[in-house]
């Protein structure tokens, strides 16, 4: 897809685990930007928990001492917005933790994400002779939270239709600014590779991270559970849409 506006930021997004839930979609509203509506998958409102590694990061085309690679776990949910003549499905962000403050500021005052900077480490182990377990951590309030998977050792297409493909293959961005006004971004990748998960683990403190809503949902089984090998990427610098006041009336 051909895009006029410049790159804000290249890098890899690799080792991809997400938990998906199913939740009521009344508690997404309060998050979803103008001009977009939730999208659903088989009926069902998702969110995800998401946990990767940004590597080889460049901001406007420049590596920054101490910002190239770093980890990042966020919740995030489906949306799509008809721009007058497609569909384009985008995910929004609830929130985003990285270890790096710099990056929660310049994402915050320009994209209007929702990033905290906290303590976060990594690890990628061997799990018998077949499989991974990638696993994201992150301290808050003096309590390492914690994201991984147990992953199987061998790579598959993303298959169309599949699951997967909704909720990985989600190539825009949107914030909510105000009630009439949005922040669109386009994200570029390839299609990634899937494995099959074997076993998965979440333990947070998802009423301080999330609110109260999310609770009795984000503490039970989840949906599904994905993991991808990621890819590079790029985000492109974003637009605002605007919704006319009158006749959203």
């Amino acid at each position: 897809m051909s895009n006029s506006k410049s790159r804000f930021l290249t890098a890899q997004w690799r080792n991809l685990v997400m938990l998906n839930y199913v939740v009521d979609p009344e508690i997404l509203k309060p998050h979803l930007p103008a001009a977009t509506e939730i999208d659903l998958w088989e009926g069902k409102a998702l969110v995800s928990m998401v946990g990767f590694m940004f590597q080889d990061t460049r901001v406007l085309g420049i590596k920054w001492p101490f910002h190239v690679n770093f980890e990042e776990v966020n919740l995030r949910f489906y949306v799509r917005h008809f721009d007058g003549k497609e569909w384009k499905r985008g995910a929004v962000f609830i929130s985003e933790i990285v270890p790096k403050p710099v990056i929660t500021i310049i994402a915050n005052a320009l994209y209007k994400e929702h990033y905290r900077a906290l303590p976060m480490r990594h690890s990628v182990n061997k799990a018998g002779p077949n499989h991974t377990q990638f696993l994201y951590e992150w301290k808050l309030k003096g309590r390492w939270n914690s994201l991984g998977a147990t992953v199987k050792n061998s790579l598959t297409k993303i298959q169309t239709g599949s699951p997967e493909e909704f909720i990985f293959e989600h190539y825009w961005g949107y914030n909510r600014l105000t009630d009439y006004k949005t922040m669109q971004y386009q994200v570029e990748h390839i299609s990634w590779q899937i494995a099959e998960v074997k076993d998965f683990f979440f333990d947070a403190d998802i009423k301080e991270l999330y609110g109260e809503a999310f609770v009795k949902y984000l503490s039970f089984e989840p949906y599904s559970a994905f993991w991808a090998n990621g890819s590079e990427i790029a985000v492109r610098i974003g637009d605002k849409l605007v919704v006319d006041q009158v006749s959203s009336k």
